[in-house]
């Protein structure tokens, strides 16, 4: 017997995406005000393949967030020094401090994915990263991080329609590399990797989370919810704000506005 396709899901009403979407956000500030006062250090990752849709759902996340105590981590390519380091080396820098949220644009996994997958790393660094990131992460929880990692799941087709669009749209070309483009004919080792690196790295103690994120909208509101499912918190009590009497300062006269250069009106 066959087995039943399932029906595709309709989109999402732009206005219903855009309400939830908010009061999802507004929670988020409500997390990070948790996260500071109870000297909380958490780290977000995201991984997925490339147009999975991870940066646009870092950029909701943090749309409305502290910067100072919610930072973005994207790191580029290693120097020449950094290749000679410890490999997990160059992310502990960026790690929190108490109060603080890291969101990861892609971290260490990078060597069992992109590394792996385009020969940038040795058969043995590979293997031993699948066999000390488990002890990496242990340790990571056990000195007090909340760590939580998202993977970012889309299909050959969707991949493959968000690039054609980022042909197109001059905006959105600077995020197509010669990387991207091989991404889509090594579509099937990439997959062989994840499954591989989920058999090792897909603990108890620090367990992936898949986000089907072929419908961006769904997979942003998806991922925003869970997180604020993954810790506990509560609406901190505010003191009422008022502001105060602007003062009258006798005897200052401000420099003429015609010496001053103003940015052109052009709208």
């Amino acid at each position: 017997m066959e087995k039943p396709v399932p029906q595709k899901k309709k989109k999402l009403n732009k206005r219903f995406y855009e309400s939830e979407l908010n009061k999802l956000q507004i929670e988020l500030v409500k997390l990070q005000e948790w996260i500071k006062v109870k000297k909380l250090k958490v780290v977000v990752i995201f991984e997925g393949r490339d147009a999975a849709g991870k940066g646009g759902t870092i950029a909701r996340i943090n749309q409305y967030l502290n910067p100072r105590t919610c930072k973005v981590v994207a790191l580029g390519t290693p120097t020449e020094r950094e290749k000679t380091q410890w490999y997990f080396q160059r992310y502990v820098p960026h790690l929190p401090a108490a109060g603080e949220m890291v969101l990861f644009d892609r971290s260490w996994y990078n060597r069992a994915g992109v590394e792996k997958v385009m020969g940038f790393c040795t058969n043995d660094e590979y293997w031993e990263f699948l066999r000390s990131c488990p002890n990496f992460e242990r340790m990571l929880i056990r000195s007090g991080i909340v760590l939580i990692k998202y993977w970012f799941s889309v299909s050959q087709d969707e991949q493959e329609k968000r690039f054609r669009s980022r042909i197109d749209d001059p905006t959105k070309r600077w995020k197509l590399s010669p990387m991207d483009m091989k991404s889509m004919e090594l579509f099937v080792e990439y997959s062989k990797a994840k499954d591989e690196m989920f058999a090792y790295t897909d603990t108890k103690i620090s367990p992936w989370f898949v986000v089907d994120a072929d419908d961006k909208k769904r997979a942003r509101l998806n991922c925003i919810h869970h997180l604020l499912s993954m810790i506990p918190y509560k609406e901190l009590e505010h003191q009422p704000i008022e502001l105060s009497e602007r003062k009258d300062y006798k005897g200052y006269v401000r420099p003429p506005i015609e010496e001053m250069t103003f940015v052109p009106s052009v709208y």
